[in-house]
């Protein structure tokens, strides 16, 4: 019988909010595995590689977290944190297809191993698995949040779709994919928190702030580490992105901020997805500055999250909420 993790006394790292929350999460685990099955062999086998592929579940401890620090005492909040990480994983699948991505956090994606029809698939039932689910919880607000969030995402992948080669890519066009695509999942995983503990509407409304903000601050810094990190500590290479055309900030920043032969370079990289022309490419980003400017950005969205959980009541969920704005910036915790 293994040991009950011991609870910090002090939420400073990322590994003292898992230890707070590992209780939670070993039960939300659980549930993963128990709904995970089928009797269709193939769709147990892509399903565990990827929930199994040995992520850090940020989503759904971010759920059970927030319901605490919203005073939550009971177990629904297993359950939607299942829901969360099914939601979440079924975009992987489809994302690796769209991106036709090889690698995830240093492991052959499922696309790579089981070609794209399967993991489509087995990305639908994800998806259908997750809605049978929040069903059972019989809470038509609860119901209405995720499908209007699962219905923005899909936007999101659409927007994404529509950018790729794009120089003309503006800021604000960029972040309406983020927003869509990561950072709408991050606040409907904190919100429905304040909504299973009955919150008034100000305090539900503070921690969907501090959701969105943290999904804007973690999306931002993974599109810096993209030009500034390598496989072992991301589980991709620099210039992925680059590679698949997509516009992400340090990139429209440098293109923004270049004169205009080094700015045609760039648009030119982007609009040919050319990894040969990454060394220049990655010249031009240090040369403008993009990746410092991009990191103040990811900085400024994880402390308006932070900002935000002083509407609830001091506790160690709260803190250990407030430790994950700051991992959100700073993988290396």
């Amino acid at each position: 019988m293994s040991a009950v993790p011991q609870v910090p006394t002090r939420i400073e790292r990322l590994a003292d909010v898992q230890a707070l929350a590992a209780q939670d999460m070993a039960a939300v685990d659980a549930l993963i595995r128990q709904r995970l099955a089928s009797d269709v062999v193939l769709v147990n086998q892509v399903a565990e590689h990827i929930v199994g592929g040995g992520g850090k579940r940020l989503r759904p401890m971010l759920h059970v977290l927030a319901a605490r620090a919203a005073g939550y005492h009971g177990q629904q909040h297993v359950q939607l944190a299942a829901v969360i990480e099914f939601i979440h994983t079924s975009t992987l699948l489809h994302d690796d297809v769209v991106d036709e991505s090889q690698l995830r956090r240093g492991r052959s994606t499922a696309n790579a191993v089981w070609g794209n029809a399967a993991s489509v698939l087995v990305g639908d039932f994800l998806y259908s698995r997750s809605f049978q689910m929040m069903v059972e919880l019989d809470s038509m607000r609860i119901m209405r949040i995720l499908a209007d969030t699962t219905n923005r995402i899909a936007e999101g992948e659409v927007l994404q779709l529509l950018n790729i080669g794009n120089p003309d890519t503006t800021q604000r066009a960029y972040l309406d994919v983020i927003e869509r695509k990561t950072a709408v999942l991050f606040a409907a995983a904190t919100r429905l928190g304040g909504v299973l503990a009955g919150l008034p509407a100000a305090q539900e409304q503070a921690l969907a702030r501090y959701g969105l903000d943290l999904g804007y601050a973690f999306q931002i810094a993974d599109d810096v580490l993209d030009y500034a990190s390598d496989a072992h500590t991301l589980g991709k290479n620099v210039g992925d992105d680059l590679a698949d055309g997509k516009p992400t900030l340090p990139l429209i920043l440098a293109i923004e901020r270049s004169a205009p032969a080094q700015a045609a370079m760039l648009r030119e990289a982007l609009r040919n997805a050319d990894l040969s022309a990454l060394g220049e490419v990655l010249a031009a980003i240090r040369a403008t500055d993009a990746l410092h400017a991009s990191r103040e950005r990811a900085h400024a969205h994880a402390r308006s999250a932070r900002e935000a959980l002083a509407a609830l009541p001091a506790s160690a969920a709260r803190d250990a909420l407030a430790v994950l704005a700051d991992y959100a910036i700073d993988r290396n915790q």
